[in-house]
């Protein structure tokens, strides 16, 4: 069993999507799933304003802290900081193809030096009590990834580092753009699930074109004898947030009923309410709903209103009940013309 249960379905961490609010959003689908921060840099948070990297809400827990350096020292006091605010679990992101990330000597280019990595999550794990994990790609540009990926784990683990999150796509930073390197490169989940047949005692997650909770169950499932320990959902979850209303009964086994896409406003609706309070613009805290209401009636009136109808000054719930009520009548048009038939 995973040492953090949460691990069997975690929702990526997505540069300027991933934030405070689409968290609270999330967590309104699903009580179990995982959920992870944007990645912060080290120094932004020992030079930035750490209430606005940091701060979250309550309700998100649990939630991962994940962290972009490859510093030391600066991580640990870094990962000190986010255990104080209350973090369950500090991450180091090994993965990120950007060129920012890259001039920065973090993100993906730390596959080529997997002692300094196993370096970096040794102070981590020495400056927290929280569990210190890995998201890594499994090697970059002309790199082996049999190779690569085992080197990165194995001298992660010699330091007492036990999960691995593994986007299964090597990383191309010579020629590939951010956006080209999460679908052009292939998958490989064949490799990690031969890192988990070979390192058993570890847990290791998957990541990467993960479209479905079917697919996710499948990753999940032993029946080549090798059961991964858990799964993490990117722009599926994003894009198609009502997955996430599913995911406690089927991966978590919770004894309990779905959440649909009106339950889970309807959870949201106190955050909302909450944070337009405190000035928040509209748009900042319901731009994460949009995919909300995917292959349903109505649901392009529904992505209409939240955009448009909450940029209006002064937009309030108002505004989401709007957008509610379209997929309503838009269902109801289609019940009526079904019975019609």
């Amino acid at each position: 069993m995973s040492p953090f249960p949460a691990h069997r379905l975690s929702v990526a961490p997505m540069m300027d999507w991933t934030d405070r609010h689409c968290r609270a959003f999330h967590r309104a689908l699903s009580a179990k799933a995982l959920l992870y921060t944007e990645m912060v840099t080290a120094p932004a948070i020992l030079h930035g304003d750490v209430e606005r990297l940091l701060g979250f809400d309550a309700v998100e827990h649990p939630v991962a802290l994940q962290l972009g350096g490859s510093d030391p020292v600066q991580l640990a006091e870094a990962a000190r900081i986010g255990a104080g605010y209350g973090y369950d679990e500090i991450n180091l992101n090994v993965g990120c193809p950007s060129d920012r990330v890259q001039s920065g000597r973090f993100g993906a280019c730390l596959m080529r030096e997997p002692a300094l990595v196993a370096e970096c999550m040794a102070a981590i794990r020495e400056a927290v009590d929280v569990p210190a994990t890995v998201k890594c790609r499994i090697g970059v540009d002309d790199q082996d990834p049999a190779v690569s990926l085992f080197e990165t784990v194995d001298a992660c683990a010699a330091v007492g580092i036990t999960t691995f999150i593994v986007h299964a796509r090597m990383a191309w930073l010579k020629g590939l753009s951010p956006k080209e390197n999460r679908d052009v490169p292939p998958l490989d989940y064949g490799l990690v699930r031969r890192l988990k047949r070979e390192r058993p005692q570890l847990t290791v997650c998957i990541n990467g074109g993960i479209a479905s909770l079917d697919a996710a169950e499948a990753h999940l499932d032993d029946s080549d004898g090798v059961a991964l320990d858990g799964v993490m959902l990117g722009r599926a979850a994003y894009h198609e947030p009502a997955i996430l209303g599913r995911v406690d009964r089927r991966l978590f086994s919770a004894d309990t009923a779905d959440i649909d896409a009106f339950a889970a406003i309807d959870r949201y609706r106190p955050y909302l309410a909450a944070r337009l309070d405190e000035g928040v613009h509209l748009t900042a805290v319901a731009r994460h709903m949009l995919g909300l209401m995917h292959g349903r009636p109505g649901a392009r009136s529904f992505r209409r209103i939240l955009t448009v109808e909450a940029n209006a000054p002064g937009a309030g719930l108002e505004v989401v009940d709007r957008a509610v009520e379209a997929v309503r009548e838009a269902e109801a048009r289609r019940d009526r013309a079904d019975e019609a038939a």
